[in-house]
């Protein structure tokens, strides 16, 4: 599949977690599923033009609701934490608040 750098970042996660690892210099995506960490690196280094230091991801389960008698599952998507070079930043996220 041929995945272009706005199509791999979904959107970026703005939780209390996220936001103390803004400290640290992690930035905390949702990504396609099937995108892998090189594709996610070079997504986010074209999209905000900064250099990234290393890539982590998680596959998050969806989880069991119920509407009464009704059961169904919330979707299963993909997380990326992306830690940047010392020296960068994303401006997109430092305006941001939860």
């Amino acid at each position: 599949m041929n995945l272009t750098a706005h199509d791999i970042i979904i959107r970026p996660i703005i939780t209390e977690k996220s936001s103390s690892l803004m400290g640290l210099n992690k930035y905390t995506f949702e990504v396609h599923k099937s995108a892998n960490k090189i594709q996610i690196r070079k997504a986010v280094e074209e999209v905000f033009n900064v250099k990234v230091d290393g890539v982590n991801t998680v596959n998050v389960k969806g989880k069991l609701r119920r509407r009464g008698m009704n059961k169904g599952y919330t979707r299963s998507w993909k997380k990326a934490i992306v830690s940047l070079k010392p020296d960068q930043r994303i401006e997109f996220f430092e305006g941001a608040s939860i």
